[in-house]
């Protein structure tokens, strides 16, 4: 599923739309219909946590893959990867050396909006740090350490899993960071050892920013890349213990899933 990695795997695959002309734009989405990127040419393509920034000359696409989005990329009369009536935003560039242009298609992204370049910090305001930024450990992690203690009573599931928090964390690193740390899920903020969470959760996305396969076991084979995430009632690879499933409310009252060992994380 789509975390912080993929995202800032998606925007390294998407880094030749830099410097190329737009040629073509078709956005799916009523409220930005009317808006048109021709004429304008690629600044930048960027992450920030779990969302994707296109900025074309004064104007920023910003989108969310949410749980089913993709971008596919192919020279303008291909075939599509997807089927047609799930594209929500097409975008047509220059494609020198190749004589037709290049087509960009982002297929059921979960949220589509344009703005105004200078809108930018607008909306990521309401973001905590992104945790793969470059700047993470002069600056993202004392502000994400202060955001999730602000909380005590909450508990550590919730406050890794908003986005307010800290940027770029999915339910899959939340369970396995949990995990390694020793911790349940459903324990209070205000009884753990939030720095050392943090500073885990850093090290495990990063470790996977250029992995095509998340792993946090170190072993990259088929069914051994997690710990817990997603492996209810089978033993755990430390003690055996068959791993355990419930659910957790996280941000807006959402519940999602939770795993972990009731031995390791006691």
């Amino acid at each position: 599923m789509p975390e912080g990695d993929s995202v800032y795997q998606l925007s390294r695959r998407l880094q030749f739309m830099t410097g190329r002309e737009v040629v073509g734009t078709s956005i799916r989405v009523p409220r930005f219909a009317l808006e048109r990127f021709d004429g304008k040419t690629c600044q930048r393509v960027w992450p920030y946590g779990k969302h994707l920034f296109m900025q074309f000359d004064d104007r920023i696409l910003h989108t969310h893959l949410k749980m089913e989005g993709t971008w596919g990329m192919h020279l303008v009369g291909d075939r599509w990867r997807k089927p047609a009536h799930t594209a929500r935003v097409v975008l047509q560039l220059t494609g020198a050396p190749h004589p037709r242009p290049i087509e960009v298609v982002g297929y059921s992204l979960g949220f589509v909006r344009v703005f105004g370049a200078d809108g930018y910090h607008s909306a990521i305001a309401d973001l905590g740090p992104d945790i793969l930024a470059d700047d993470w450990e002069s600056e993202g992690f004392a502000e994400a350490v202060r955001r999730v203690e602000a909380r005590p009573r909450r508990t550590i599931g919730q406050a890794l899993l908003d986005q307010g928090n800290v940027a770029g964390l999915g339910n899959e690193y939340r369970a396995e960071i949990c995990f390694l740390a020793g911790v349940r899920p459903t324990t209070a903020v205000g009884e753990v050892d939030v720095p050392g969470i943090l500073r885990l959760a850093r090290r495990l996305i990063w470790a996977n920013r250029l992995s095509p396969v998340r792993v946090t076991t170190g072993i990259k084979r088929a069914g051994e890349t997690s710990y817990v995430f997603g492996r209810n009632r089978k033993p755990c690879r430390r003690c055996r213990t068959p791993i355990e499933k419930g659910m957790l409310g996280g941000v807006e009252d959402l519940e999602r899933v939770i795993w972990w060992c009731p031995v390791c994380q006691r």
